[in-house]
């Protein structure tokens, strides 16, 4: 990782001076105040300037392309990947002539690497954005099934009176249920557990 030390007026200018000389945002720099400085006597004499050592920390992007190489190459070397980042989330699609042991039962070891890579590439960002994992399209395969299978599971709701709580899933799916049944007027629906096991519930309304 890159560090430099500069020089200012103040600390924060002296990190301004770092960010811009990189051509980085702020939040991207870890930041070791070397000397506070000194505003001096009338703000003339015995002036000291602030100098601070600044280490730029690599882009949440390149940390899950890092991080998603070294997993992947455990579970089978000959698959691909590309990695590309909007501004609410970060999205690698692995591609390769079978991916069935990457996907899993239902893509259940899609979404325990997925969870494994969220949990990695959170640690040291102030980045929030989610990363999220596809194998040969198939999350667009799951968002059809899931869309089925929660207009199944709202009409047995609706016509036994029980609710029905559906198997755990990564948040992007648990979103998939909630809006698939949010203007139906007969079910509501909230998610309980903990990651990785937190699942939705559909509940009759009265």
């Amino acid at each position: 990782m890159e560090s430099i030390v500069r020089h200012g007026r103040t600390v924060e200018e002296a990190v301004e001076s770092a960010a811009k000389e990189l051509g980085v945002d702020p939040s991207r720099l870890t930041v070791e105040v070397l000397d506070e400085g000194n505003r001096g006597f009338l703000g003339v004499l015995g002036q000291r300037e602030s100098r601070v050592r600044v280490t730029l920390q690599p882009a949440k992007e390149e940390r899950v392309e890092e991080v998603l190489g070294v997993l992947l190459s455990h579970i089978d070397p000959s698959v691909h990947f590309s990695v590309r980042a909007n501004e609410e989330f970060i999205r690698a699609d692995i591609t390769g002539d079978n991916l069935g042991l990457i996907i899993g039962r239902r893509g259940e070891t899609l979404n325990a690497l997925q969870y494994l890579v969220n949990v990695i590439c959170g640690r040291g960002f102030e980045d929030r954005r989610s990363v999220l994992l596809d194998a040969g399209d198939f999350r667009s395969r799951r968002e059809e099934d899931l869309t089925a299978l929660a207009m199944r599971m709202a009409d047995r709701a609706a016509e036994t009176g029980r609710k029905v709580r559906l198997d755990p899933m990564p948040p992007h799916e648990r979103k998939i249920a909630h809006l698939v049944l949010h203007d139906d007027a007969r079910v509501d629906t909230h998610s309980e557990g903990n990651d990785p096991a937190r699942f939705v519930v559909i509940v009759p309304r009265r």
